[in-house]
């Protein structure tokens, strides 16, 4: 495994050499970078999803390229290295787990409410002023409200039970409906998608999670559709004809 991780970093070198490396890995910089990195952990949760090992295999590898590649500009600007990001992951794995690691014999229940106390604490370490420092802001909008969410319900500012979340729910759909500009319908979808993250959590439901299902469902079901009657065909259907056809393609799931 090390030979491996050392050529990798090897073959990172000479792509980024100024005389002999690849002109596009040369010309690239953090900035450039990310929405590569943030497409391969993408296309690493769909292999996940999809249950292709093959390519969760290559894409993981993606991955680690993207890991690879940051770090390699790390080390030319005189930051950090490969090694250090490694070991800096290390020594926080140890850390918050001293059960495994240390002499603390920390009971189960305990053992979240210490993984949240150090990870807190590490971000007091970084400066961190409110519940919201850390919650990165180019993470999917859905996936940042729930976590958003979880912080404040960290200092208190939640709901008791499931009710209050419904009730706001309702009341964002009315404002919506109430807007008069798009400026107003823009905001108040806003908070409606934002409730709406809010009561799927206090039934224990990750947003970010269940729209992707339901988005796969939707696509699966849309696909079906036209598998029996045809693209062309299924466009020039009726309204009517179409949702005909997709309770059929419901009722033949749930038969299956």
């Amino acid at each position: 495994m090390t030979q491996q991780i050392t050529r990798l970093l090897q073959i990172m070198a000479t792509l980024r050499d100024p005389v002999r490396g690849c002109e596009w890995d040369r010309a690239q910089s953090f900035e450039t970078i990310v929405p590569h990195t943030i497409e391969e952990a993408y296309e690493v949760a769909d292999a996940v999803e999809r249950g292709d090992i093959e390519d969760l295999r290559a894409e993981l590898g993606d991955l680690l390229f993207q890991v690879v590649f940051q770090s390699r500009i790390a080390e030319e600007s005189g930051h950090f290295d490969f090694e250090a990001v490694a070991r800096s992951m290390s020594d926080k794995l140890e850390a918050r787990h001293p059960h495994i690691f240390g002499d603390d014999d920390l009971p189960g229940g305990m053992r979240e409410e210490h993984w949240e106390a150090m990870k807190a604490q590490e971000r007091a370490d970084q400066g961190a002023v409110s519940a919201m420092d850390g919650v990165a802001h180019a993470l999917p909008a859905l996936l940042r409200a729930h976590k958003l969410q979880k912080r404040a319900v960290r200092t208190g500012f939640d709901w008791p039970d499931v009710q209050g979340p419904k009730d706001k729910v309702l009341e964002e759909i009315n404002e919506l409906s109430k807007a008069s500009s798009e400026i107003e319908r823009i905001e108040e979808a806003g908070d409606l998608l934002f409730a709406a993250v809010n009561l799927v959590r206090a039934y224990g439901v990750n947003a970010e999670e269940a729209l992707r299902a339901a988005n796969a469902k939707f696509e699966r079901r849309f696909r079906a559709m036209e598998d029996i009657c045809g693209i062309d065909t299924f466009s020039a259907l009726s309204l009517d004809e179409q949702e005909d056809l997709w309770r059929q393609v419901k009722m033949d799931e749930k038969n299956a």
